[in-house]
């Protein structure tokens, strides 16, 4: 009897584990992982600030466990095609400070990293802590560093009017850049992360592959190209188990929509 009831529970503990790996996989996404400054001094009044020595511990510690970083475009291709391998992560960065360039962009050539930075056009090259023109040109040279558009001003496009208004900000960001750089600029980020269905459709006839939102829970789709879901890597994410838990795939399934940075 005592040898039946334990084969029960066995049984019972096989299953549970099968049904919880398959569930595991099932809401486990490729993982987007967003950075906005990496300054040498930490400002306590901003939490998206990530200090340079963090920044390379926490790019070391996915060079250090095999991590397969590759390019936002081709995650978003994987994304299409609603695949999501283990451990495949891509990097990018919102409203193009300076500071990626003097901190972030050499751990990268270090480590052969790719990167997409997200470029608010008005700012390029303003008040001295944005990049400039030349800075984007170096970086897209090296082959690693890849622009997209965060639109010409980073306004809320939610609150917006204005069709004309809305297209500037969308069509022309993208006509400027890919003028400047001299390629096809494919991938938009959504300003502090407001969207709506409109919007989305306006992205998508001004001819993107691929959008990213910034907080986007797990109401959206996983596998929406239009609608990447990213994690914020802030300076709570110090900590090497916090920021193993963002990189990890599941930290996106298990937290609500924000709208907003």
């Amino acid at each position: 009897m005592f040898k039946r009831i334990r084969l029960i529970v066995s049984a019972c503990l096989i299953i549970v584990f099968v049904v919880s790996i398959g569930y595991l996989r099932s809401i486990r996404t490729v993982t987007v992982i967003t950075y906005h400054s990496i300054a040498a001094i930490a400002d306590e009044d901003d939490r998206l600030t990530v200090l340079p020595k963090s920044f390379n511990r926490q790019m070391q510690f996915l060079k250090d466990h095999k991590y397969n970083v590759i390019s936002l475009e081709r995650l978003g291709e994987l994304i299409k095609s609603k695949k999501a391998p283990d451990k495949t992560i891509a990097i990018t960065f919102d409203d193009g400070f300076k500071d990626n360039y003097l901190y972030a962009y050499p751990v990268l050539k270090r480590l052969n990293f790719p990167a997409t930075i997200f470029i608010i056009v008005d700012k390029v090259g303003s008040s001295g802590k944005r990049l400039t023109w030349e800075e984007i040109k170096e970086m897209q040279g090296s082959g690693l560093i890849t622009f997209g558009s965060h639109t010409l001003s980073h306004p809320y496009l939610t609150e917006i009017n204005s069709e004309a208004e809305l297209k500037r900000q969308i069509f022309d960001s993208k006509k400027i850049l890919e003028q400047k750089l001299g390629v096809p600029v494919d991938v938009f980020c959504y300003p502090s992360g407001r969207f709506n269905a409109h919007i989305k459709d306006l992205v998508v006839q001004a001819g993107y592959k691929f959008a990213v939102g910034t907080t986007l829970g797990k109401r959206f789709s996983n596998f929406d190209p239009y609608l990447i879901k990213r994690v914020r890597i802030s300076a709570s994410s110090d900590n090497l188990i916090d920021f193993w838990a963002r990189v990890s795939g599941y930290y996106n399934s298990f937290r609500k929509h924000s709208r907003t940075n």
